[in-house]
């Protein structure tokens, strides 16, 4: 059986759910930048999509009670969800979180499962309630984290496993199935906020593990960063060093074989790529603010 579905968020998963048999009855998107867009435009046409409506204007509410899906369809979607909006679909709301709730709830839980040195991360798919990222869990799959990634390369690796476990819940719906929720653990619950300014920041008071996970969680945009003689430097690639000048403090800095490295606090970090004053820097670019001076006292 198919469903007459609401869909907000990332065209990619709409056109899925659609190609899955299901009537995409409305399709808001998000963004304006995102793979698929195109063909959705193609497909769903002007009477079906809409391009970053505001979820809370009534003429919205209007148009899904209207239309009278049978469920609301969540894929990154960036805003808050009114309940009046989710309550207008038959079955209600679900949508797919990039973690294991009730770990992360938020806007950007990439960001802290790297931040946060996790080794393990994946997806949920959850009711949509009134609190954000609360609602009760339907699945879960789970995704060890590769050491090497970024932000970046952790949000594609999430991509395939969200698109699988949300298709396969809606489909359970459209089969008619009871499909039992798990309560979330309040106890267990974080906050994902996306970080602020401040938050990007590199401490070298830190140990070495703590600032690597930082500069991957940031990369590559918006980056972490620091401050090295008067200059802005967003770090978006760095590495341990194997060795370091047993002289220098955590925050102090040096160049070793050409390499700019920086002391925290069991170790020192090598600072690989970024950004100097917003334009880009290789390893050679972010040495040379070191020079010729060295050690230097970095922040």
């Amino acid at each position: 059986m198919a469903l007459r579905i609401a869909f907000f968020g990332l065209p990619l998963a709409a056109l899925l759910l659609a190609r899955d048999g299901h009537d995409v009855t409305l399709a808001a998107l998000s963004r304006t930048d995102s793979v698929g867009l195109r063909r959705a435009t193609r497909l769903f046409g002007p009477d079906r999509l809409l391009i970053k409506p505001r979820a809370s204007d009534p003429a919205l509410l209007d148009r899904v009670r209207a239309l009278a899906p049978d469920l609301l369809v969540s894929w990154f979607w960036t805003t808050r969800l009114p309940v009046s909006l989710v309550r207008a679909a038959r079955l209600g709301g679900i949508g797919a979180h990039p973690s294991l709730l009730p770990r992360h709830r938020g806007p950007d839980p990439t960001y802290w499962a790297l931040s946060s040195g996790d080794v393990e991360t994946g997806v949920t798919v959850h009711r949509i309630e009134k609190d954000y990222d609360t609602g009760d869990m339907l699945a879960q799959e789970r995704l060890t984290i590769d050491p090497s990634w970024n932000a970046w390369n952790l949000a594609r690796a999430l991509d395939r496993p969200s698109l699988r476990v949300l298709r396969a819940t809606v489909a359970r719906f459209a089969r008619g199935e009871e499909i039992p929720g798990l309560p979330q653990d309040p106890a267990l619950a974080t906050q994902a906020p996306f970080p602020d300014d401040e938050d990007a920041a590199i401490r070298w008071t830190w140990p070495t593990s703590r600032v690597l996970d930082h500069v991957r969680a940031l990369s590559p945009a918006p980056g972490a960063w620091t401050e090295i003689e008067g200059a802005v430097v967003t770090i978006t690639r760095a590495a341990r060093a194997k060795t370091f000048p047993l002289a220098l403090e955590p925050g102090e800095g040096a160049v070793e074989n050409g390499l700019p490295m920086v002391r925290t606090a069991d170790g020192a970090v090598l600072l690989l790529e970024g950004e100097i004053d917003g334009l880009p820097a290789t390893t050679e670019d972010l040495a040379a603010i070191f020079l010729p001076r060295s050690p230097l006292v970095i922040g």
